[in-house]
């Protein structure tokens, strides 16, 4: 896959624990991504934060670590964003979604050997 120049990229903020049908959700987002042939995604996971909730969850509070931040970003063409907008209405129910322009300098893969 070919991406340079003008993209977007779409951020998802959820919890760690929270769940798709007894997956843990930021993996059910990032197959579906990757089941619909978009560019990559990553997983990213916060050591500190709080959302709508307003409860603060940190890894430094037993109590508290077991939800921490997490932040699935995909990057793609902004028509391949907006269809799999359609996959985030089913799946996430609680928490933030971001989509925000960017421009793509350089997007190379591994050569497999």
């Amino acid at each position: 896959m070919r991406l340079h120049g003008p993209a977007q990229r779409l951020t998802i903020f959820v919890g760690e624990t929270d769940q798709y049908r007894h997956r843990p959700l930021y993996s059910e987002i990032v197959h579906r991504a990757h089941k619909r042939g978009l560019a990559g995604a990553s997983v990213f996971r916060g050591i500190e934060g709080f959302g709508a909730s307003s409860l603060i969850h940190t890894s430094r509070l037993l109590s508290l670590s077991e939800d921490l931040p997490v932040a699935v970003v995909v990057v793609d063409a902004p028509e391949r964003i907006a269809a799999f907008m359609t996959e985030l209405d089913e799946l996430v129910t609680e928490g933030l979604v971001i989509v925000d322009p960017v421009e793509v300098y350089r997007y190379v893969g591994r050569t497999e050997r």
